[in-house]
């Protein structure tokens, strides 16, 4: 089990980040709240070691990613928040931050993590597979697609 200190250390890291990922999955600041305390909680309670801060990190991004799954598969996740809301309350800053961040909203799961991990954490595709279990050649399929379709629905804003 991790010391307090330690917590306190890894939520000054990547609390952000956390957050981040769950209203990315979740368009729900409750909901984000409630994955917000599982994921801390569950690295308190765990016992291992990390090789490294870029393992630890790993760690709290897979922990984060399967806890959201849980939660979107739970019997009682049955309220939710509009999608503007939680826009609002994950990026106040500017319109076009908006705007991008609901075009990625609005992808497939599958390719909203890619992008999500590749932008905004950034992470390399080795990395990312690594996170979600997947094959490197996929990851690369994925940001692709991805990249495609935020282009085509962003039009000027969209590089890349």
């Amino acid at each position: 089990m991790h010391t307090e200190q330690e917590l306190n250390r890894v939520i000054d890291l990547y609390a952000d980040t956390v957050k981040r990922l769950c209203i990315l999955h979740l368009h729900n600041a409750s909901d984000t709240d409630d994955v917000f305390q599982t994921v801390f909680l569950k690295y308190l309670q765990h016992t291992g070691t990390f090789e490294n801060a870029e393992h630890e990190k790993a760690w709290i991004l897979r922990v984060t990613i399967n806890a959201c799954k849980d939660l979107q598969r739970s019997f009682f996740r049955t309220k939710t928040v509009p999608l503007e809301e939680a826009l609002q309350q994950a990026a106040p800053e500017k319109e076009q931050h908006h705007e991008v961040l609901e075009a990625v909203c609005a992808l497939p799961t599958k390719y909203k993590q890619v992008i999500y991990l590749h932008f905004y954490e950034d992470l390399s595709v080795p990395q990312i597979a690594n996170i979600l279990h997947k094959n490197e050649n996929t990851v690369y399929t994925h940001l692709k697609r991805a990249k495609a379709l935020l282009k085509k629905k962003l039009g000027g804003i969209a590089n890349g």
